[in-house]
């Protein structure tokens, strides 16, 4: 159970730190392991975050929690290990359901909601199925009933609680789901405008999906006047106006993706830095 706790940790920390854009690339993965069309698109629709805060941290302390529960009977010795050996077998036991029963709606989520697939949260969700196995089948349990009752009432109240918050979520989520991008909220500049234009009229396209967070944080470095003025591509086949042929064609492999001068640059640029490559005059 350590094992798998330690491996969840690495999966889920990963996935947050790379939210949090402390490593990885600032741009939005076009394909995924297997197919699947990666993280991204599920980490960005409204399922993604819980207070502001990527989905994966509650991941990653649920492991953390369970790590520490799987490793610290086996450094302690006498009184005090066999003090914690009770509160960690439960502990194992009823956190395994409720991570195995929210994995099981996160799945259900990602399939009929998100409608994308992200081999990092199957990794996930497999993890959690086998801490709740190892715990539930190879504890020494001594009263059976106490095991099933607080099993199945774990289940139900995560289970209830996770339909409950998967639901309260949906409408937001069937937004982006017909394929259009969030509305941009910021105040155009005039310098900004200008770029825009200039953009524009040089031949410069921005390739973007609607699901794209990175994307949208572009739209806001110009504002949303701004960005009513540039050449947008959208490249999600179940995007608005999709041009995914167009996509595939010049090989755009992350959002946003910027041509300039005929050169494909993929991520979020500061204006100062579009208005370099693009050889625009005035202030970006």
């Amino acid at each position: 159970m350590a094992v798998l706790a330690t491996i969840g940790v690495i999966d889920t920390g990963s996935i947050t730190l790379k939210s949090w854009g402390v490593f990885g690339s600032v741009s939005c993965a076009q394909e995924g392991f297997f197919g699947c069309q990666g993280c991204e698109k599920v980490l960005a629709s409204a399922w993604g975050t819980v207070a502001g805060q990527p989905l994966s941290l509650v991941g990653f302390l649920a492991y953390a929690a369970m790590l520490v529960m799987a490793v610290a009977p086996l450094v302690l010795a006498g009184d005090a290990r066999s003090g914690l050996a009770q509160f960690s077998r439960w502990s194992l036991l009823l956190g395994g359901t409720a991570m195995a029963v929210f994995s099981t709606v996160l799945l259900g989520v990602m399939a009929f909601g998100v409608r994308a697939c992200c081999p990092f949260c199957i990794l996930s969700a497999a993890l959690s199925f086998g801490l709740f196995l190892l715990a539930f089948f190879l504890g020494d349990w001594e009263d059976r009933g106490q095991l099933i009752f607080r099993s199945v009432l774990t289940a139900l109240v995560v289970g209830l609680i996770g339909l409950g918050w998967a639901a309260a979520v949906n409408q937001p989520a069937a937004d982006l789901g017909r394929g259009v991008p969030p509305a941009v909220t910021t105040a155009s500049t005039p310098q900004s405008i200008a770029l825009a234009d200039h953009l524009t009229a040089t031949g410069a396209v921005m390739y973007s999906a609607y699901w794209c967070p990175h994307c949208h944080e572009q739209k806001e470095l110009f504002g949303k006047e701004a960005t009513g003025k540039l050449t947008i591509i959208e490249c999600a086949p179940d995007g608005r106006n999709s041009q995914k042929q167009l996509c595939d064609a010049k090989k755009v492999e992350g959002f946003p993706t910027w041509e300039i001068n005929g050169q494909l640059d993929a991520g979020v640029k500061p204006l100062a830095k579009l208005a370099q490559l693009s050889g625009f005059k005035g202030e970006g």
